[in-house]
């Protein structure tokens, strides 16, 4: 019998990359294409397939977004899953639709076989299982791929792995509140900084942990026009190249909560408000 409190500290994560943000087009294929055809520019579609019968699509990896899997043992029996991606959203409401670079879905193989689709972070293994692949699909149903393989993490759901695989989470952005330039009174609340140069974002897309009814200052700097958008908030703030942009609001809302740029399509951060 599995005892819970020898289980609590198993944490397995992996990295993998995906692929890079694309533009704004739109989801749905023409008329008379099939889904796989209707590649919107996004990738180059190979001939291979996974063993569902889904067709790779191939994309450069420089640029690609990150998937992160966390399983963690689950007091009442089975594990849980957190799957964190960067650079890429879960798009359930243009499934079906055509392929575009930084959308989709990802899919769970317990064991080696389809268990489900996945449409957010957390999901649930039962016991009994073996081990874990959490694969990303684009929105047509064909699988995302760099240098012919699919862009999959597979986790081993064992009890005596007691070392992390791959890089742990990154924690939570926490920096300190700051001043805005020429201004010597401090934002109430949490202040996070952010700075874009080119497709890099530093400090790399993590987790924002706040309570809610916090105040939350973004205070990003690019190297190019652009638009801030807090989703969830429909808050958004014009980026000038070179010059700090301050967004300050009260997070009254719970959720997952991404931040991003709309020109250039970069994951900035995600706010998690409980």
């Amino acid at each position: 019998m599995r005892r819970a409190g020898a289980l609590a500290g198993v944490v397995l994560v992996v990295v993998l990359t995906a692929t890079g943000c694309g533009g704004r087009a739109t989801t749905h294929h023409k008329p008379g294409t099939s889904h796989q055809e209707a590649t919107g520019g996004s990738g180059t579609l190979l001939a291979a397939t996974d063993e569902a019968g889904h067709r790779l699509r191939e994309v450069p990896a420089e640029g690609a977004p990150a998937v992160r899997v966390e399983v963690r043992p689950d007091s009442e029996g089975g594990w849980n899953i957190h799957v964190t991606v960067g650079r890429f959203r879960f798009t359930p409401e243009s499934v079906g639709g055509a392929a575009i670079p930084g959308r989709g879905h990802a899919r769970l193989l317990v064991d080696g076989k389809e268990a489900g689709r996945a449409y957010g972070p957390w999901h649930h293994v039962p016991p009994g299982a073996r081990s874990v692949t959490v694969r990303l699909h684009a929105d047509d149903h064909t699988v995302w791929a760099v240098a012919g393989k699919p862009v999959e993490a597979t986790v081993p759901l064992t009890t005596g792995a007691g070392t992390p695989s791959g890089t742990p989470p990154a924690s939570a952005a926490t920096a300190p509140t700051t001043s805005a330039p020429g201004n010597t009174t401090p934002a109430p609340g949490r202040t996070v900084e952010i700075t874009v140069t080119g497709k890099s974002v530093q400090p790399p897309p993590s987790r924002v942990e706040l309570k809610k009814g916090e105040q939350l200052t973004l205070r990003v700097t690019a190297d190019r026009a652009d638009t801030l958008h807090v989703h969830g908030y429909d808050r958004e703030l014009p980026l000038t190249p070179g010059e700090p942009g301050t967004l300050t609001f009260t997070a009254d809302r719970t959720g997952l909560f991404e931040v991003e740029t709309h020109g250039s399509g970069l994951l900035l951060t995600q706010l998690v408000v409980r």
